[in-house]
């Protein structure tokens, strides 16, 4: 089996458009991959971000058209016309806490500890980058955020309890953590082969594809990929 490990920011366009490759991998290599879904800090003060890299680019409307190019180029992708003009969070990282509470529940009625097959955690998360970009909504407000859940079928008690217990926070800073430590440029990006192979960005699924079917061909620990 191959284990991928996926970082990426909620509110990142790159990842948003990803999703369209992490359903491909699914498709063709079903249990032979699993993915580990964890998050990277990019928009964690989207108020700062956008005063200084868009500060001489137009702003907020400038990423907003920006936003639009992007989407253009992937016919998959609806993204609302008024997207960062009229909502705006504040952070992806309240999200991400949200997220690493429903992936906790998800393995916890999984009865499993290792990143689980695709379940609750993969709707919820599909769901808030549709609510943002598609519909426009904030979803660093804790309110969005349950009503985008409860619509899974999400215990929000549950969410609640891993937050207020810690738990949640302790394993998003984990995430943190370990994108920093595997020198993670930004959102998206796959690492394989036990951090030795690292994929950042646009990437085509083929480049995705020949990565995976050269770790299933079972190197030995002592050779080198050639991918």
């Amino acid at each position: 089996m191959v284990e991928i490990t996926y970082f990426s920011d909620v509110l990142c366009i790159w990842a948003y458009a990803s999703q369209a490759r992490i359903d491909a991998v699914k498709d063709t290599f079903g249990d032979a991959v699993r993915i580990e879904h964890r998050f990277c800090s990019v928009f964690a003060d989207t108020t700062g971000k956008i005063a200084t890299a868009w500060k001489d680019k137009g702003g907020y409307a400038g990423f907003n058209a920006h936003l639009r190019e992007v989407a253009g180029k992937f016919p998959h992708l609806d993204v609302h016309p008024e997207i960062w003009l009229k909502t705006r969070p504040l952070t992806s990282a309240s999200a991400h806490l949200f997220m690493k509470a429903v992936q906790q529940w998800d393995r916890n009625a999984a009865g499993k500890e290792a990143p689980s097959a695709p379940g609750m955690f993969d709707q919820v998360m599909w769901a808030l980058r549709c609510a943002f970009f598609r519909d426009n909504r904030d979803i660093a407000r804790w309110d969005v955020q349950c009503e985008v859940a409860e619509a899974h079928g999400v215990d929000i008690g549950a969410i609640e309890e891993a937050i207020h217990s810690g738990s949640a926070f302790a394993r998003l800073a984990a995430d943190y953590q370990d994108a920093d430590k595997m020198r993670i440029e930004g959102s998206p990006s796959f690492v394989l082969n036990e951090g030795r192979q690292k994929l950042y960005g646009n990437i085509g699924f083929r480049l995705l594809e020949a990565n995976i079917q050269e770790l299933l061909r079972a190197p030995r620990s002592d050779e080198a990929s050639w991918c």
